[in-house]
């Protein structure tokens, strides 16, 4: 039979105090002083009772303070139950007016623009293929072993190493990846029959013939030879005197074509003059285009340009999009201009309609020969939000922006979060917002003149479009936080980001400072998603492990 507990000197029974009791459930008391506690807690039946309400309440302490969210009321707990249930219509509803969005986009936009290039010679399946896939563009990148190669197959190394650095860590790994680094590299190279010049003048002689593409790169480029094939011009002066049995791409400061091309044209120049033959389409972005009396254009021509000046012979539709616009030769298709000035002399003949959209009447001679008379559009003068039809267009929009925003925020929940908090660094977010907005698509367009950065480019900029506009659901969460306050639950965060996408659409409808303010948005926006990204794939320290202190035990008095 168990002693009771000691008495004091009075004769009272002298029971353990509360900060006795505190530091033996956190097993803070030496063990001496640690077992008198147990031996008279299995004794006293008050003191063993402090002991389990002390225990009770320090445990309900500790799971309080690690639970990050309280618990919905019941009330709530209800609606978010019955706001689930009705998801259904709600993504119904959310699929009608993508549907919306992308029928309005493709009638708007896509339909106009594909009629029009239609109607200058481009067919809605050939252009990719005029342009890539038949083109120089394609055939050399199979077999290229220039620079631009090594470079690439450096940076594709480079990269490997930085992202697995961290995952491979045994000798063996790296052992099998420099062994199939090495095999790739000693792999015999396919034959090509594309060549390449490069210096201060790359030039093909007149009494050359060369079988294939070639490519050259100099600061004056000569073509006086025969090449069947396709050739590339990188340069500042480009001059084809000879025969290109292919097509001529050029990106150069001048360029002249007096010989023949039984191909294309495709070209980026400051200057462009045919006075030779093009036996298809010419497609030129630059600011003085001529077409020489002597000269002809066996196709369309498709231009944007500052100013057009056609005297030669063009056999089928021109499309042009140029500030000052002059006509002295036949033109066997019809026109399509859009600009500042048209004018058609006597000399010249139009076999096909004349659509003309200027900011005067076109100047037509009485002698000229046209077949259709100049249909005239005068741009119209009122504003967008004085129309209608601007504001259906917005509404459409807008919707767009939610179904994005819902489906964005429902696959990304975490990440959109993280967004919307890096959005608050204002400064660090539009100063990397405008590197990211410029700099990608430098870097995508460089990685596209590589032999393996193509697909790399291509899709870079396929992402980087997308951003622009999760750039601006980006900004418009963080304006539905400021105004609704914070939350990391799903529904009411997308409601925020919803609010503050609508309000930030608004914003950029207003006259004059729409445009801007749009921009700062999407630069805001940017910025903030890159902070995010850095911030994912930034190594980070693990924190020292702690031992975990175990719970103590129940204290439970022995049978008398």
């Amino acid at each position: 039979m168990n002693e009771p507990p000691n008495p004091s000197r009075d004769g009272t029974v002298q029971h353990l105090d509360e900060m006795s009791c505190m530091l033996y459930i956190e097993r803070q008391l030496d063990r001496a002083r640690a077992l008198e506690v147990s031996a008279h807690a299995q004794e006293c039946a008050a003191c063993q009772g402090l002991l389990r309400v002390l225990e009770r309440e320090s445990r309900l302490l500790t799971r309080a303070m690690l639970e990050e969210e309280e618990p919905l009321p019941s009330r709530l707990a209800q609606f978010q139950e019955r706001a689930r249930r009705s998801m259904q219509w709600i993504w119904g509803a959310a699929l009608a007016l993508a549907a919306t969005g992308v029928y309005a986009l493709y009638t708007g936009y896509i339909e106009p623009w594909q009629a029009r290039l239609e109607q200058a010679g481009f067919g809605g399946t050939n252009l990719m293929s005029l342009l890539i896939f038949q083109g120089a563009f394609w055939k050399g990148w199979q077999s290229m072993v220039t620079t631009f190669e090594v470079l690439a197959m450096l940076t594709v190394v480079g990269l490997g190493v930085l992202f697995g650095r961290r995952r491979v860590r045994g000798t063996s790994a790296w052992a099998v990846v420099m062994l199939g680094f090495c095999t790739a590299l000693a792999m015999p190279s396919v034959s090509s029959a594309t060549e390449f010049r490069k210096g201060d003048s790359a030039t093909v002689g007149r009494d050359e013939n060369i079988k294939g593409d070639i490519y050259l790169f100099g600061n004056r480029s000569k073509v006086e030879g025969t090449v069947d094939g396709d050739v590339v011009i990188l340069g500042h002066d480009a001059v084809v005197s000879g025969h290109v049995t292919g097509d001529v791409i050029s990106f150069s400061q001048v360029l002249q074509i007096t010989g023949q091309v039984d191909g294309n044209v495709r070209s980026f120049v400051n200057t462009l003059t045919v006075t030779g033959t093009v036996g298809k389409s010419v497609s030129v972005f630059g600011d003085s285009i001529n077409l020489d009396s002597n000269g002809k254009i066996g196709g369309s021509l498709t231009t944007f340009a500052g100013s057009l000046s056609l005297e030669g012979q063009l056999t089928r539709d021109l499309l042009v999009f140029s500030k000052h616009t002059e006509i002295s030769g036949p033109i066997g298709g019809g026109i399509h201009d859009k600009g500042e000035t048209l004018s058609i002399t006597g000399r010249a003949s139009v076999g096909g309609p004349i659509w003309y959209e200027g900011k005067k009447e076109a100047e037509v001679s009485s002698t000229a020969k046209l077949a259709f008379p100049v249909e005239y559009h005068k741009p119209e003068t009122t504003t967008n939000a004085s129309r209608g039809a601007y504001f259906i267009w917005q509404i459409i929009w807008a919707a767009a922006f939610v179904v994005f925003g819902l489906v964005l925020f429902t696959l990304t929940p975490q990440f959109s979060g993280e967004a919307v908090d890096s959005a608050e660094r204002y400064g660090a977010s539009l100063g990397l917002g405008v590197l990211v907005c410029f700099g990608v698509p430098i870097a995508a367009l460089i990685a596209c003149i590589t032999v393996v950065g193509l697909f790399v480019g291509i899709s870079t900029m396929f992402v980087w479009y997308v951003a622009l506009y999760y750039s601006q659901l980006i900004v418009g969460g963080l304006v539905g936080q400021w105004l609704l306050g914070r939350s990391r639950e799903l529904w009411p965060f997308i409601g925020r980001a919803i609010l503050g996408v609508l309000i930030v659409r608004l914003c950029t409808t207003i006259p004059r400072a729409g445009g801007w303010i749009k921009f700062a948005v999407i630069v805001w926006g940017m910025g903030a998603i890159s902070l995010a990204l850095y911030r994912r794939f930034e190594p980070r320290v693990p924190p020292v492990a702690t031992a975990p202190v175990p719970p103590s035990p129940m204290v439970t008095p022995q049978p008398a």
